[in-house]
Formats: C-alpha cells, sequence, structure tokens
C-alpha cells in the first residue's frame, strides 16, 4: 500500500514538475532535483505529450475566435 502511495505521489510530482517547467515557472531547485533523481524518459515523454496538448488547445481558442469572428 505504502509503495502505490509513493507512485501516486512520485507521478503527481512528474506531472507538477512537467507542467512548471511547460509554462516557464519551475524553480531552480526543482530543476535540479529532476536532473539528479528523475527518469529522463519520463520527462521527455511527459514533455512531449504536454506539448501536443497545448498546441491542440491553442488550435482550438484560435478556431474558436475565428469561427466567431465572422
Amino acid at each position: 500500500m505504502a509503495k502505490e502511495s509513493k507512485k501516486k505521489q512520485k507521478i503527481g510530482s512528474l506531472i507538477k514538475n512537467i507542467l512548471a517547467a511547460g509554462i516557464g515557472v519551475q524553480s531552480d531547485k526543482n530543476r535540479q532535483e529532476d536532473f539528479a533523481g528523475g527518469n529522463p524518459l519520463a520527462f521527455i515523454i511527459g514533455g512531449f505529450i504536454f506539448t501536443i496538448v497545448f498546441i491542440l488547445c491553442v488550435a482550438v481558442v484560435v478556431g474558436l475566435v475565428l469561427s466567431n469572428a465572422n
């Protein structure tokens, strides 16, 4: 049970760090901790997913704005 809780906490921390880095507000301390102990593949995959979702959200918002502009 404790192992599952630790894994969820790690996933939550990973998501939080990816979002913070993606919008540019991650602290230097957190960045150093990520590079010291984090799994690089997890950060690469998470960053890729964040980028795709961000681009899709921007495309949807732009599409809505342009469709309402007419």
